[in-house]
């Protein structure tokens, strides 16, 4: 189960960064008073490192990183 998860972790920031641009690539809507494509930028450099980290405690509870 948890190399499912690790796997997620490892491919949701390329789907953000990379397989997701050409369909929020827009203006409208306004969020947070952001064109959509800054707020899906700004919102990816959040969810990035938080993906790194939980990537980090998942092999440190493994035991594969010391």
């Amino acid at each position: 189960m948890k190399r499912l998860i690790m796997a997620i972790l490892i491919v949701l920031p390329f789907i953000l960064m990379l397989g997701a641009i050409p369909f929020v690539n827009r203006i409208h809507p306004i969020v947070l008073g952001l064109p959509f494509f800054h707020f899906w930028l700004f919102l990816s450099m959040v969810i990035v490192p938080v993906c790194t980290y939980l990537i980090y405690r998942i092999q440190k509870s493994e035991g594969s990183i010391e």
